[in-house]
Protein backbone atom coordinates (compact mmCIF):
# COMPACT_ATOMS: atom_id res chain seq x y z
CA UNK A 1 0.00 0.00 0.00
CA UNK A 2 1.07 4.01 -0.84
CA UNK A 3 2.78 5.34 2.06
CA UNK A 4 -0.21 8.38 0.71
CA UNK A 5 -3.68 8.05 -0.01
CA UNK A 6 -5.63 8.15 -3.42
CA UNK A 7 -5.29 12.11 -3.57
CA UNK A 8 -1.22 11.98 -2.22
CA UNK A 9 -2.71 13.03 1.31
CA UNK A 10 -0.66 11.31 3.75
CA UNK A 11 -2.86 8.65 6.04
CA UNK A 12 -2.99 9.53 9.78
CA UNK A 13 -0.13 8.58 11.95
CA UNK A 14 2.10 8.08 8.56
CA UNK A 15 3.84 11.56 8.82
CA UNK A 16 5.28 10.64 12.23
CA UNK A 17 6.38 6.53 10.95
CA UNK A 18 7.96 8.20 8.35
CA UNK A 19 11.08 9.94 9.89
CA UNK A 20 11.11 6.94 12.29
CA UNK A 21 11.50 4.54 9.55
CA UNK A 22 14.32 7.05 8.18
CA UNK A 23 16.15 6.72 11.41
CA UNK A 24 15.96 3.32 11.41
CA UNK A 25 17.10 2.60 7.90
CA UNK A 26 19.67 5.41 9.16
CA UNK A 27 20.81 3.26 12.07
CA UNK A 28 21.07 -0.22 9.58
CA UNK A 29 23.30 1.78 7.47
CA UNK A 30 25.38 2.90 10.00
CA UNK A 31 25.81 -0.82 11.89
CA UNK A 32 26.20 -2.47 8.48
CA UNK A 33 29.39 -0.20 8.07
CA UNK A 34 30.46 -1.19 10.99
CA UNK A 35 30.25 -4.84 10.42
CA UNK A 36 32.05 -3.84 7.22
CA UNK A 37 35.12 -2.25 9.11
CA UNK A 38 34.93 -4.79 11.24
CA UNK A 39 35.92 -7.22 8.42
CA UNK A 40 38.44 -5.38 6.80
CA UNK A 41 40.55 -4.41 9.98
CA UNK A 42 40.62 -8.70 10.12
CA UNK A 43 41.60 -9.26 6.80
CA UNK A 44 44.10 -6.90 6.51
CA UNK A 45 45.41 -7.49 9.39
CA UNK A 46 45.56 -11.63 8.75
CA UNK A 47 47.55 -9.96 5.24
CA UNK A 48 50.04 -9.15 7.52
CA UNK A 49 49.84 -12.09 9.66
CA UNK A 50 50.43 -14.53 6.44
CA UNK A 51 53.52 -12.41 5.49
CA UNK A 52 55.13 -12.53 8.90
CA UNK A 53 54.00 -16.49 9.41
CA UNK A 54 55.56 -16.98 5.59
CA UNK A 55 59.26 -15.33 7.22
CA UNK A 56 58.86 -16.74 10.37
CA UNK A 57 58.35 -20.29 8.17
CA UNK A 58 61.71 -19.67 6.23
CA UNK A 59 63.67 -19.09 9.57
CA UNK A 60 61.91 -22.69 10.86
CA UNK A 61 64.06 -24.53 8.41
CA UNK A 62 67.76 -23.49 9.92
CA UNK A 63 66.33 -22.74 13.26
CA UNK A 64 69.84 -22.58 15.01
CA UNK A 65 71.30 -20.38 12.26
CA UNK A 66 68.05 -18.08 11.95
CA UNK A 67 67.80 -17.74 15.69
CA UNK A 68 67.81 -14.27 15.81
CA UNK A 69 65.07 -13.61 13.06
CA UNK A 70 63.52 -16.62 14.50
CA UNK A 71 62.74 -14.68 18.11
CA UNK A 72 62.32 -11.50 16.23
CA UNK A 73 59.71 -12.37 13.94
CA UNK A 74 57.90 -14.16 16.27
CA UNK A 75 58.03 -11.42 18.92
CA UNK A 76 56.60 -9.15 16.36
CA UNK A 77 54.08 -11.43 15.62
CA UNK A 78 52.25 -11.14 18.98
CA UNK A 79 50.71 -7.99 18.95
CA UNK A 80 49.36 -8.28 15.11
CA UNK A 81 47.89 -11.59 16.66
CA UNK A 82 46.00 -9.40 19.42
CA UNK A 83 44.54 -7.41 17.21
CA UNK A 84 43.23 -10.46 15.33
CA UNK A 85 41.90 -12.12 18.13
CA UNK A 86 40.34 -8.83 19.41
CA UNK A 87 38.34 -7.96 15.63
CA UNK A 88 37.53 -11.38 15.82
CA UNK A 89 36.58 -11.65 18.99
CA UNK A 90 34.24 -8.66 18.91
CA UNK A 91 32.22 -10.26 15.62
CA UNK A 92 32.07 -13.35 17.36
CA UNK A 93 30.39 -11.67 20.43
CA UNK A 94 28.16 -9.55 18.54
CA UNK A 95 26.93 -12.15 16.10
CA UNK A 96 25.78 -14.59 19.81
CA UNK A 97 24.51 -11.75 21.47
CA UNK A 98 22.31 -11.03 18.54
CA UNK A 99 23.34 -7.70 17.20
CA UNK A 100 20.72 -7.88 13.84
CA UNK A 101 24.20 -6.22 11.70
CA UNK A 102 26.02 -9.07 12.43
CA UNK A 103 22.91 -11.95 12.23
CA UNK A 104 22.34 -10.23 8.69
CA UNK A 105 26.24 -10.74 7.59
CA UNK A 106 25.85 -14.69 9.35
CA UNK A 107 28.44 -16.80 10.84
CA UNK A 108 31.28 -18.13 9.20
CA UNK A 109 31.18 -21.80 8.15
CA UNK A 110 30.50 -24.48 11.06
CA UNK A 111 34.21 -25.95 10.85
CA UNK A 112 35.98 -22.92 10.92
CA UNK A 113 33.66 -21.72 13.63
CA UNK A 114 34.66 -24.43 15.76
CA UNK A 115 38.01 -24.33 14.73
CA UNK A 116 38.57 -20.74 15.71
CA UNK A 117 38.87 -20.61 19.41
CA UNK A 118 41.25 -23.84 18.74
CA UNK A 119 43.55 -21.68 16.54
CA UNK A 120 43.77 -19.11 19.02
CA UNK A 121 44.29 -21.33 22.39
CA UNK A 122 47.52 -22.54 19.82
CA UNK A 123 48.78 -19.62 19.22
CA UNK A 124 48.48 -18.37 22.57
CA UNK A 125 50.67 -21.25 23.66
CA UNK A 126 52.92 -21.31 20.98
CA UNK A 127 54.02 -17.76 21.47
CA UNK A 128 53.65 -17.81 25.27
CA UNK A 129 56.10 -20.69 25.46
CA UNK A 130 58.64 -19.05 22.59
CA UNK A 131 58.89 -16.12 25.09
CA UNK A 132 59.40 -18.27 27.87
CA UNK A 133 62.24 -19.98 26.27
CA UNK A 134 63.91 -16.79 26.26
CA UNK A 135 63.03 -15.64 29.70
CA UNK A 136 62.72 -18.59 32.04
CA UNK A 137 65.82 -20.41 34.60
CA UNK A 138 67.51 -23.75 32.93
CA UNK A 139 65.39 -25.99 34.70
CA UNK A 140 61.97 -25.05 33.04
CA UNK A 141 63.87 -25.16 29.50
CA UNK A 142 63.36 -28.93 28.71
CA UNK A 143 59.83 -28.76 29.43
CA UNK A 144 59.20 -25.32 27.56
CA UNK A 145 61.10 -27.05 24.84
CA UNK A 146 58.30 -29.90 24.52
CA UNK A 147 55.06 -28.09 24.96
CA UNK A 148 56.14 -25.14 22.11
CA UNK A 149 57.52 -28.05 19.68
CA UNK A 150 54.25 -29.43 20.24
CA UNK A 151 51.76 -26.62 20.37
CA UNK A 152 53.88 -25.85 17.36
CA UNK A 153 52.72 -29.10 15.24
CA UNK A 154 49.25 -28.81 16.83
CA UNK A 155 49.07 -25.41 15.44
CA UNK A 156 50.27 -25.98 12.08
CA UNK A 157 47.55 -28.45 11.73
CA UNK A 158 44.97 -26.05 12.36
CA UNK A 159 46.46 -23.01 11.14
CA UNK A 160 46.49 -24.44 7.76
CA UNK A 161 42.87 -25.24 7.41
CA UNK A 162 42.01 -22.08 8.91
CA UNK A 163 43.74 -19.78 5.99
CA UNK A 164 42.37 -21.51 3.57
CA UNK A 165 39.00 -21.36 4.79
CA UNK A 166 39.79 -17.48 4.89
CA UNK A 167 42.27 -17.30 1.75
CA UNK A 168 39.30 -16.35 -0.18
CA UNK A 169 38.01 -13.48 2.20
CA UNK A 170 41.10 -12.03 2.86
CA UNK A 171 42.14 -11.52 -0.59
CA UNK A 172 38.38 -9.94 -1.62
CA UNK A 173 38.94 -7.79 1.65
CA UNK A 174 42.78 -6.61 2.55
CA UNK A 175 43.32 -4.46 -0.50
CA UNK A 176 40.04 -2.20 -0.07
CA UNK A 177 40.96 0.26 2.57
CA UNK A 178 44.72 0.70 0.62
CA UNK A 179 42.45 1.21 -2.98
CA UNK A 180 41.10 4.62 -3.84
CA UNK A 181 38.12 3.42 -5.41
CA UNK A 182 37.51 1.42 -2.58
CA UNK A 183 38.79 3.21 0.62
CA UNK A 184 35.65 5.55 1.28
CA UNK A 185 33.13 3.12 1.15
CA UNK A 186 33.38 2.50 4.78
CA UNK A 187 34.76 5.24 7.57
CA UNK A 188 37.62 4.48 9.52
CA UNK A 189 40.03 3.59 6.89
CA UNK A 190 43.23 5.55 8.45
CA UNK A 191 42.37 4.54 12.03
CA UNK A 192 42.28 1.00 10.95
CA UNK A 193 45.96 1.19 8.63
CA UNK A 194 47.01 3.29 11.73
CA UNK A 195 46.20 0.06 14.27
CA UNK A 196 47.59 -2.11 11.67
CA UNK A 197 50.90 -0.30 11.63
CA UNK A 198 50.72 0.83 15.63
CA UNK A 199 50.82 -3.43 16.31
CA UNK A 200 53.99 -3.90 14.24
CA UNK A 201 56.22 -1.35 15.61
CA UNK A 202 54.60 -2.15 18.98
CA UNK A 203 56.32 -5.80 17.98
CA UNK A 204 59.59 -4.53 16.47
CA UNK A 205 59.87 -2.24 19.68
CA UNK A 206 59.50 -5.21 21.92
CA UNK A 207 61.51 -7.94 19.74
CA UNK A 208 64.55 -5.65 19.64
CA UNK A 209 64.08 -5.72 23.65
CA UNK A 210 63.80 -9.40 23.59
CA UNK A 211 66.70 -10.01 21.40
CA UNK A 212 69.33 -9.82 24.30
CA UNK A 213 68.12 -13.46 25.13
CA UNK A 214 69.19 -14.67 22.09
CA UNK A 215 72.59 -15.77 23.35
CA UNK A 216 71.97 -16.88 26.79
CA UNK A 217 69.57 -19.29 25.44
CA UNK A 218 72.21 -20.42 22.78
CA UNK A 219 74.36 -20.53 25.74
CA UNK A 220 72.44 -22.81 27.78
CA UNK A 221 70.92 -25.28 25.29
CA UNK A 222 73.72 -27.68 24.75
CA UNK A 223 73.85 -28.84 21.01
CA UNK A 224 70.95 -26.06 20.00
CA UNK A 225 68.59 -27.46 19.75
CA UNK A 226 65.46 -25.89 19.23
Amino acid sequence: MSAEGHDGILLPGQAEQRPAQRAQRRAERRADAGVAANARLTAANAAVLLVLLAAEGVTILRVRALLTPHVFIGVVLIPPVLVKVASTGWRFAQYYRGAPAYRRKGPPPLLLRLLGPVVVVLTVVLLASGVGLLLVSPSWLPLLLTVHKASFVLWFGAMTIHVLGHLGEVFRLAPRDWLRRTRRDVTGAAPRQWLIAASLVAGAMLGFLLLSHVGHWLALTPGGSG
